[in-house]
């Protein structure tokens, strides 16, 4: 709905911001603590994105981002306001490992903190999300289940055509909401570009996004509760992280090791982006079958997991970004952000969307 003009009152300005992944949130809490009016459209049930957390019985799976790095102060800054919520990884066992388990060197302590939100990924967004949500930020609201599929500049404010989506799958009916100053996309590159296209909007940005690259991933998740009966304190290897020169497998990580996590005996595995690529319409259950296979040949654990699945990220991780923080036409009151404009690091994401505030705010 547009905002409230009382007489003798000067109306905020209204923002929709699509998408409420790391760039989105970053965007909108910045655009919300500089007194505008903000609107939150997201397609799936929560906040995240890439940094969400999937639930099972046997605990929770970090499936997109594993961690997270902080090396720029603003981000650094965000994150003290925080504080309880994120706790470092003692990701100090990442090793490199051949396709049958044998390491081929072990990069010892990193260089940069891992982090990871408690008691999940999503923890942090959640964390900074909720106040547009509540109320606690006036004028501030958030709209889960909802794909905006087109934008239309009507005079001096914009019109988005919204569609619920339920379980995966969008309802039939649409419905429009107007009086938008300004529409800020925050969703993956393909998506952006999507939305530009459909709504016959800037081609000049369309074709610089078609530049940017980014590759899919599948996730392989297993849970062995039977592993954290008493005597047995793990099961299979004694690192937790590893990098993998596997051709089907690039990352394994033992999710249990993360702090403020379940301690039954998970983990989570995510395929090369070459792998990923070449099967990315692969039906899952052969995916997790492949993947599964390719598990206990660097592992050894070959034992069935009680819980298995595995989820497809269509957009995981940049390969050719944009080269910019963000694209803004002024004059129109339109702004594009995402961690595919500088890289696929989440503090890029971060940046991106702050930089892309600062900028509305300083017109």
């Amino acid at each position: 709905m547009p905002p409230n003009r009382q007489s003798g009152q000067t109306a905020k300005k209204h923002v929709a911001v699509i998408g409420a992944g790391m760039a989105g949130i970053a965007c909108a809490r910045t655009l919300a603590q500089a007194g505008w009016q903000v609107s939150v459209f997201e397609k799936s049930r929560g906040f995240g994105g890439r940094m969400s957390t999937r639930r099972s019985q046997f605990g929770d799976f970090d499936h997109g981002t594993q961690y997270f790095t902080v090396r720029d102060p603003r981000f650094e800054a965000a994150l003290a306001t925080t504080a309880d919520v994120i706790k470092r990884w003692s990701a100090n066992t990442v090793r490199v490992m051949d396709a049958s388990g044998h390491v081929l060197a072990s990069t010892g302590r990193p260089n940069d903190a891992h982090w990871v939100p408690v008691p999940g990924m999503s923890s942090l967004l959640k964390t900074w999300g909720t106040p547009l949500q509540n109320g606690t930020l006036s004028d501030c609201n958030v709209h889960l289940h909802t794909r905006v599929t087109a934008l239309k500049r009507d005079g001096a404010h914009w019109t988005i055509t919204c569609e619920k989506v339920a379980n995966g799958d969008a309802k039939k009916f649409q419905h429009l909401l107007s009086g938008f100053d300004h529409v800020v996309v925050a969703i993956p590159h393909g998506q952006a570009h999507d939305l530009l296209e459909a709504s016959d909007l800037m081609p000049d940005w369309q074709s610089q996004i078609s530049d940017v690259l980014v590759d899919p991933c599948w996730t392989l998740m297993l849970a062995y509760p039977n592993a954290s009966q008493p005597g047995l304190s793990h099961l299979g290897p004694h690192w937790n992280v590893a990098r993998s020169t596997h051709h089907r497998i690039s990352w394994v990580a033992r999710e249990s090791s993360k702090p403020g996590r379940s301690s039954v005996e998970r983990w989570t595995i995510q395929a090369s982006p070459q792998w990923s690529q070449e099967h990315v319409n692969d039906a899952p259950d052969r995916v997790k079958a492949k993947l599964a296979k390719a598990f206990g040949e660097i592992t050894g654990i070959r034992a069935e997991a009680s819980h298995a699945e595995v989820h497809r990220w269509v957009y995981a991780q940049t390969r050719r970004a944009l080269g910019q923080s963000y694209l803004l036409n002024r004059a129109a009151g339109l702004g594009v952000c995402g961690d595919w404009c500088l890289g696929n690091r989440v503090e890029n994401a971060f940046i991106s969307g702050l930089e892309l505030a600062l900028a509305i705010v300083e017109d």
